[in-house]
């Protein structure tokens, strides 16, 4: 196995650690959270980085890759809502575009065809990490502090967003697949 599929692997051992803390009652939580995801944030990019400059790429690695993004996100997304942190359509909207793009992939890897990644997915992916390490970085600061805004309206905000972005790539991936994949099989 190699060094990008090794740290794709790291990030899903992430994803059981990031939600444990989320959940535990202990000090800091949020914080430490917010670290533990921004660790597993971090190694996406660079495990397809890595993959790329070194020609490393492999089936495992495109297959296992945005199933361990999508555990990270779905993580993050329940702790949320756990917290009401996050509106269960927000969540809705995020989860079935993950699962309709997922299938459009299986399709066409059965027809023996790639669709990449678009930037509007990159863009989507970027602003749910960094929209989820923000709020947990706001309500560890507002566990020491009382911040003077609604920290559950912002992360709506946030990720209702991050959603937004989400249907419009899909929208554009969906556009793109139609002249990959025959759906008439």
């Amino acid at each position: 196995m190699n060094t990008p599929n090794k740290i794709t692997i790291f990030r899903i051992i992430l994803v059981p650690v990031f939600l444990a803390v989320f959940l535990l009652d202990v000090p800091f939580r949020f914080l430490i959270s917010a670290a533990v995801f921004g660790l597993a944030a971090a190694t996406d990019a660079l495990d397809g980085r890595l993959a790329r400059k070194n020609n490393l790429v492999t089936v495992f690695g495109q297959f296992l890759d945005p199933i361990a993004d999508k555990m990270l996100v779905a993580a993050g997304l329940l702790a949320f809502m756990k917290e009401n942190l996050c509106n269960i359509w927000i969540v809705l909207v995020i989860l079935a575009r993950e699962f309709i793009i997922s299938s459009l992939r299986l399709i066409a890897s059965a027809q023996g065809k790639v669709i990449p990644a678009n930037i509007f997915g990159k863009i989507k992916t970027v602003m749910q990490m960094v929209s989820t390490i923000l709020v947990m970085i706001l309500c560890g600061v507002n566990d020491i502090v009382a911040l003077p805004f609604n920290i559950s309206l912002l992360s709506n905000i946030l990720l209702g967003a991050s959603a937004l972005m989400g249907v419009i790539s899909a929208v554009i991936y969906y556009n793109e697949s139609r002249n990959v994949i025959d759906f008439t099989k």
